[in-house]
């Protein structure tokens, strides 16, 4: 910044002098000069501040990595360790140990799969064909494992208005879009302890399947809502974070919406505190 207003100073007292002395070759090519290296020392300094910025959310995005990884993994470790040592525990206990180290290993496994589907996400869809999707069956499947994956009873936490519509997908890209919504609604929704409350809804409109996916939550702030979307991006600091994730998820909706030819976006929820995920792709009603 100091060197931005350097320049404009030079710039300007340039200019002056020279229009005063009529010197206006060296005035039009020195004028040149400098609005050459202004806008040189602009372009460096957003690309310097993008940079700062994407190393910061790296660092967010390891720290956060680094503790989903070793959570599990240390959990997992110390009920098999617990169950080494006690070689007379009851058989109840013995399946309630086993039961916690699967949940903590599919929670691995799931975190694992995210990571790799990062890396192929510009690959996934091509040279494949397509599929007619119904998507109401599709979302009630992804509601009950995301309700499963966060120990609620789905019946208890989601409201559905399903039309059945048809998009034309690959499964897995529309398994991806929405399980991770509908994971985050779940995750960010309810306050003061109280369970979440989410509402989805299907619509068709002129050749659109519009799907709305609404939460009770604190809802995300207008400065952040195209941010969200970034790769890495996670609001906060990763020690001051109150809920588990990566900053991947979202990143991965938008890459896959915007290869169905669609798109996403978040805003407030009109009859409450929330927020509301509205996927538009192509599709037709069945």
């Amino acid at each position: 910044m100091v060197l931005l207003a350097l320049n404009i100073a030079l710039m300007t007292a340039w200019i002056v002098i020279l229009s005063n002395t009529y010197q206006y070759t060296a005035l039009t090519v020195g004028t040149v000069l400098f609005a050459l290296v202004l806008v040189g020392s602009t372009a460096y300094l957003i690309l310097s501040i993008k940079a700062v910025r994407l190393h910061a959310r790296q660092v967010n995005f390891v720290d956060s990595v680094t503790h989903e990884l070793k959570t599990p993994l240390a959990a997992a470790k110390l009920y098999l360790e617990t169950m080494q040592m006690r070689p007379d525990m009851p058989a109840e206990k013995r399946a309630d140990c086993l039961e916690v180290m699967a949940a903590e290993l599919n929670r691995l496994e799931h975190l694992i799969i995210q990571l790799l589907e990062v890396g192929r996400l510009e690959r996934l869809g091509t040279g494949v064909e397509v599929e007619d999707v119904d998507l109401a069956p599709l979302l009630r499947r992804a509601m009950t494992t995301a309700a499963a994956h966060h120990k609620y009873d789905p019946e208890a936490i989601f409201s559905a208005d399903l039309h059945s519509v048809i998009v034309p997908a690959r499964r897995m890209i529309l398994e991806t879009i929405f399980g991770n919504l509908l994971d985050n609604a779940v995750k960010y929704g309810g306050q003061g302890g109280a369970p979440p409350q989410v509402a989805v809804e299907v619509r068709e409109k002129r050749g659109r399947v519009i799907t709305r996916i609404a939460d009770d939550g604190v809802g995300v702030p207008a400065e952040f809502r195209n941010k969200i979307f970034d790769l890495f991006y996670r609001g906060g600091n990763e020690l001051e974070r109150t809920r588990r994730g990566t900053g991947l998820g979202l990143y991965i909706v938008r890459t896959l919406v915007t290869l169905l030819q669609g798109k996403v976006r978040v805003f407030d929820r009109a009859d409450g505190p929330g927020s509301v995920f509205e996927v538009d792709l192509p599709g037709v009603r069945r």
